[in-house]
């Protein structure tokens, strides 16, 4: 397509995007098809082409790339996905401040300092958006003690790595990923013998996890450093003093991902959203807006 938009125009108005069209939009490049798209929006195949076609032509340029079995995003569309998940997002959350029952009080959140941490920002921003009543206190810690905060009474919400020892499965799994080790780039850390490893305290699941698979790969190591919290454990690597277990969404430069052919593989860790029982509406619309930044996580 080689039609532009008339913007150079003096005092043109620019043209309005429709909510209806870019959810279509959204809904297409999500499921990679028209037909599959269509059943998501309760529309024909052909309803949407044509919405899609006008999104087009109003924007001058092609959205996407139509294949045998498939469509797949333009480098145009991918940068218009970006701006309709926001525009959605944000539409939502102006209907919601205006039409939802409007939501007091106080939610107390706690939060372990991995993948937990990661969403908080964005969970706390949409969440004071939508509901500027409602105020949340929020306390990061293990997941053995925020259980038994939650248990007294003094939590209303928690995330928690699943499957540490002794801990029964409490509440809804809304995260996994691969545990991988993880070292310092161009660190020497990794060929050490015997292998320096820094990991949480006792009862952390991913301590057992990567003790068992160093074990069951008849590697010698030697705890070198033990932390309460990731950032103890992101320290020693950042130092090149120790190698460690870290979720590998969360791996940014200077580290790396160890070498698979070095160290064994770990497997999948999971967290856990805990609620209290009895907490209210404001707990519940909380807990939406978790288990939404998690979604979106996995996009």
């Amino acid at each position: 397509m080689t039609t532009q938009l008339s913007v150079a125009t003096e005092g043109a108005a620019l043209p309005l995007l429709d909510s209806d069209v870019l959810r279509t939009f959204v809904a297409i490049a999500e499921s990679g098809s028209f037909t599959r798209a269509a059943r998501q929006v309760f529309r024909t195949p052909s309803a949407l082409s044509m919405q899609i076609k006008r999104l087009e032509e109003t924007l001058g340029h092609a959205l996407f790339v139509r294949e045998a079995r498939q469509v797949r995003l333009t480098a145009e569309g991918e940068v218009l996905l970006g701006f309709a998940r926001r525009l959605l997002k944000l539409n939502e959350e102006a209907v919601t401040q205006f039409l939802a029952p409007s939501l007091e009080g106080r939610v107390s959140f706690g939060t372990t300092d991995d993948v937990g941490t990661r969403i908080l920002p964005g969970v706390l921003a949409r969440f004071a958006r939508s509901h500027p009543a409602v105020q949340v206190d929020v306390v990061v810690g293990n997941s053995a003690g925020m259980l038994r905060r939650l248990d007294a009474g003094e939590l209303d919400l928690i995330l928690i790595t699943a499957g540490n020892p002794g801990q029964a499965p409490r509440g809804e799994v809304v995260h996994s990923e691969p545990l991988v080790w993880a070292g310092r780039e161009g660190g020497i850390a990794a060929q050490r013998t015997p292998l320096p490893v820094a990991l949480a305290h006792q009862g952390c699941a991913w301590r057992g996890m990567a003790l068992d698979a160093l074990d069951r790969a008849g590697i010698r190591y030697r705890i070198a450093y033990t932390c309460e919290h990731s950032a103890g454990q992101e320290a020693a690597m950042l130092a090149d003093l120790a190698v460690a277990p870290f979720p590998q969404s969360l791996i940014r430069p200077p580290l790396r991902r160890i070498d698979q052919s070095l160290l064994p593989p770990i497997g999948d860790y999971q967290v856990e959203l805990v609620k209290r029982g009895g907490t209210g509406q404001a707990c519940d619309a909380l807990v939406g807006h978790v288990i939404e930044a998690f979604h979106e996580m996995r996009r």
